[in-house]
């Protein structure tokens, strides 16, 4: 891959990822709750997923998924579905005033059992793995970067590569910056606006994909 198509590459998908959507808004959750550091595999699961989607686009799959409309319309409710059950589990989480050591580290008795790295990494990558959509835009977005010319494994590793490491580098960000706004969720009243706030975010993104997958 030459330079300069690698520099466009980098700043298309720089703007991609440092959007705002479901990974990020998790990835801030997880730094207010568990700490930067234990939120890097959150980062690292939904760079996982990404990193899975687009083999899947590059190996042939997006055009299956965009041909077979029953199997794209599955995948997109399970996907759908998952984001309800997050944000359902954000209403239904319980607050108490943290003491000063929880304010300390981020973490409190409820949440070590879920600060695991295989627990974060997990939810991370579901979240990430979750809207099909993402394959079509693979699919869409890679053929514009590989030249025919060259080696197609060596551009593969270099474009899977580069997302992977600017895709946890921007969740990451995100992780921090849940964590340094950590003061302000001394408050249990607070944290609970925050949970959710986030909580609604993913059921609303959950429903809307469902309702438009019904109305096609």
């Amino acid at each position: 891959m030459e330079f300069n198509t690698w520099l466009i590459y980098l700043g298309v998908i720089s703007a991609v990822i440092f959007t705002p959507g479901p990974s990020a808004l998790l990835c801030m959750s997880h730094g207010l709750k568990f700490g930067t550091a234990k939120s890097f595999a959150t980062a690292v699961g939904g760079a996982t997923a990404a990193f899975i989607l687009m083999t899947i686009s590059i190996v042939g799959l997006g055009a299956v998924l965009a041909a077979s409309e029953s199997a794209f319309l599955v995948v997109k409710i399970l996907g759908a579905s998952y984001l309800i059950y997050l944000g359902i589990s954000a209403w239904r989480s319980s607050y108490s005033q943290p003491d000063s050591h929880s304010c300390k580290t981020g973490l409190n008795k409820t949440n070590l059992s879920e600060a695991s790295f295989s627990s974060l990494f997990r939810k991370g990558f579901l979240v990430g793995i979750s809207n099909p959509k993402d394959i079509l835009f693979f699919a869409a977005l890679l053929p514009s970067f590989i030249n025919n010319e060259l080696s197609q494994v060596a551009q593969y590793f270099a474009l899977t590569g580069t997302w992977f490491v600017v895709d946890v580098s921007g969740m990451f960000m995100y992780a921090s910056l849940g964590s340094k706004i950590s003061p302000w969720f001394e408050k249990a009243s607070n944290l609970k606006i925050f949970e959710r706030t986030t909580g609604s975010f993913f059921i609303f993104t959950g429903s809307a994909l469902i309702a438009s997958t019904v109305n096609k």
